[in-house]
């Protein structure tokens, strides 16, 4: 899947693309926006098209900018000087991600913003995934907001908008992105996933809930077999051996075990939702086992333990067993 700094094209979201433009063409543009949604669903992609459309002088309403433009070339190759991207960052010492934007990463935004923009216009931020932001990150990123300089917008991108303190999201204006249409992720899916057959597009763009991202992964990582997998694993008790052979046939797939848990949740999220309407009283234990997993889940990448063994954990819990 194409990177959202590289990636021209945009599907759906009318009404958003359509709130930035005229933002914009007002002569009142605010200087934050929180730009919210389900993961996968474009987020990301809008704000760099935004950034695109701003850094370009550019004014058509889709806000567009043709590929061979010097803005949107050097935004891909990630060079645009009046562009700051905040985001988890590569740990040098420990040799892996950071499970968080730390402070000294959003001090960044202070001193970048102090510098005169390079080609007289605008200067824009992106914080991708704001969300992972530590305290005192937040509470850094939190003074910005509060005297931010003139021809400056800050683009924060959260799939979870409920964990940045409501300090940062009063001050912003929202954008929240609706799930796309089943028939747009299908069509996605044949553009990009031409080898699915008509029944699993259908069947994946289902499993995604309106994320081509989601989509996308669910294609490449044999979606629909691991959805089986699910679908067993929540109709009734696994026995320890089968768990065992669907813990080995998940782990033999590069992002198998994140899929896999990622349906298991949505599973469990709508089983939660069944059970609100009709008042069950399963619907704790649901809600605690979705909580659960999702913690497992982050354990277990922000720990490195083995994703053979989460399976075969998760399986367990499941029914209690």
């Amino acid at each position: 899947m194409t990177a959202p700094r590289e990636n021209p094209e945009f599907i759906g979201h009318q009404a958003a693309v359509a709130a930035l433009h005229s933002a914009a063409v007002s002569g009142r543009l605010h200087h934050a926006w929180l730009i919210g949604g389900q993961v996968g669903i474009g987020k990301a992609t809008m704000a760099y098209r935004f950034a695109r459309w701003l850094l370009a002088g550019a004014t058509n309403s889709d806000l567009s900018v043709p590929t061979s433009h010097p803005a949107f070339k050097r935004i891909a190759a990630n060079t645009h000087t009046d562009l700051l991207t905040i985001e988890r960052r590569f740990d040098d010492k420990r040799k892996k991600m950071q499970s968080e934007i730390v402070v000294d990463t959003v001090l960044e935004v202070g001193k970048f913003l102090r510098l005169t923009p390079g080609e007289g216009g605008w200067r824009v931020v992106i914080v991708d995934g704001a969300e992972e932001m530590n305290r005192n990150a937040a509470n850094a990123l939190l003074k910005l907001l509060e005297e931010p300089p003139q021809r400056a917008i800050l683009l924060l991108v959260s799939h979870a908008p409920g964990r940045l303190l409501p300090t940062i999201r009063s001050r912003c204006r929202t954008l929240n992105l609706s799930p796309l249409a089943e028939n747009d992720v299908i069509s996605l899916l044949n553009e990009h996933a031409p080898e699915l057959s008509s029944v699993d597009a259908a069947r994946i763009a289902r499993l995604s809930e309106g994320s081509i991202g989601t989509a996308l992964e669910l294609a490449a990582e044999d979606g629909v077999a691991i959805a089986g997998l699910v679908d067993e694993a929540l109709a009734a008790p696994v026995p320890p051996a089968r768990a065992q052979s669907i813990a080995d046939a998940i782990s033999r797939s590069e992002d198998g075990y994140e899929v896999f848990m990622a349906l298991l949740r949505s599973g469990l999220a709508a089983s939660t939702r069944q059970a609100a309407r009709q008042n069950q009283p399963a619907l704790g234990r649901a809600v605690t086992l979705w909580e659960g997993f999702g913690k497992l889940e982050r354990d277990v990448q922000n720990l490195n333990l083995d994703k053979r063994a989460a399976i075969i954990v998760a399986l367990s819990q499941l029914h209690g067993s």
